[in-house]
């Protein structure tokens, strides 16, 4: 994918590299090659991919990955390399999936760098494997890296006062939380299904120490759809980040919310993934739009194409769909409570 954008519209960048392809999870894994052919897919179908700057991921170095996880799964990461291993249940490695790993990082801190020096505008993040399970010393739920948490830990490193990570994945990013929980300068919210894998994201879950009130944890119903979440973006999540003041916004992008999505149960449509887009990017009005939408998870391919070909449109400056109906008196009640529980942190929720 090459090109650039026509002068006038938002320079957004899209950022991959062919190792991704070479993670191999196995036959019969949720998380295969096949996703991000589909994301590929979705921006070519829809006459995006000429207008995105193609940029190609470098590896992340040891330092940017050592603010998040420790020296042991590093060196276990590497021991995996050119050998198939199953650090759990639902995360093998294949001969080269540390790097990939090691790529998947990179991207996502390059996206960074691209986006605070100006050289771009936004960037879509196209990576395997994903990352916001990843724990501190150990992989979990298909992540080997905390793709996200090292791009936010690499933009304080930078300097950066406030960074904001918006994860809208149907699985709660415990791994991102983890990294941040006691850190005030990162504001992590999380909608996700509830209860549902890895079984954190409650209510009650609001950041320790003097990062108490920055994690903001939305836990949800299954069979919520683009009423749901448009309202819950628009009423909670945007308001929030706005409140923030962040410097950056980083998007945990898991399509698995997607109604067509074989892992989960709730209803989000592509255009419903543009709607959120378009809240996150006018969320981040005091960093001056600077957003990198990362992929995550979503394993329902044609949801994915239609999925990253929504955001994109929108990262490139096109309207979103119109607004969903409003959602109903069930929802509503349960906006306002999630709305309360969060106000004593948040005033703008009062």
């Amino acid at each position: 994918m090459s090109g650039g954008s026509p002068s006038g519209s938002p320079r957004v960048g899209l950022f991959d590299h062919p190792v991704f392809l070479e993670h191999d999870t196995g036959p019969g894994h949720p998380e295969r090659p096949e996703r991000l052919l589909a994301f590929e897919r979705g921006l070519r179908e829809a006459g995006l991919s000429g207008r995105l700057i193609a940029r190609q991921a470098g590896e992340a170095d040891a330092a940017a990955i050592l603010r998040v996880h420790s020296e042991g799964l590093l060196r276990d990461l590497e021991a995996s390399r050119g050998q198939r291993f199953a650090f759990d249940p639902d995360t093998p490695a294949g001969p080269r999936s540390f790097e990939a790993a090691l790529l998947a990082a990179g991207a996502v801190t390059g996206a960074v760098d691209a986006v605070l020096d100006g050289d771009l505008d936004q960037a879509l993040v196209a990576v395997r494997p994903p990352g916001h399970h990843a724990l501190r010393d150990r992989p979990m739920g298909f992540c080997l890296l905390g793709n996200v948490a090292i791009g936010a830990a690499h933009a304080l490193a930078r300097g950066l006062a406030r960074v904001a990570v918006i994860d809208w994945d149907v699985h709660h990013g415990n791994g991102t939380q983890q990294a941040f929980e006691h850190d005030p300068r990162v504001l992590f919210t999380s909608s996700h299904a509830w209860p549902f894998y890895p079984g954190t994201g409650a209510l009650a879950e609001m950041g320790e120490g003097r990062g108490r009130g920055y994690t903001v944890n939305l836990p949800l119903p299954q069979g919520c759809g683009d009423a749901e979440y448009v309202a819950l973006y628009d009423g909670l999540v945007a308001p929030v980040v706005a409140a923030f003041e962040p410097e950056l916004v980083l998007v945990s992008m898991g399509f698995d919310p997607h109604a067509d999505d074989p892992l989960a149960g709730m209803q989000v449509s592509a255009p419903g993934f543009g709607r959120l887009a378009s809240t996150c990017l006018a969320a981040a009005a005091p960093a001056g739009g600077k957003v990198v939408f990362v992929l995550e998870g979503g394993y329902d391919l044609e949801g994915i194409a239609t999925s990253a070909a929504a955001v994109a449109r929108v990262a490139l400056g096109e309207p979103p769909s119109a607004a969903p109906p409003a959602p109903g008196p069930r929802f509503e009640a349960l906006l306002g409570a999630l709305r309360s529980a969060h106000s004593g942190h948040w005033p703008v929720l009062r």
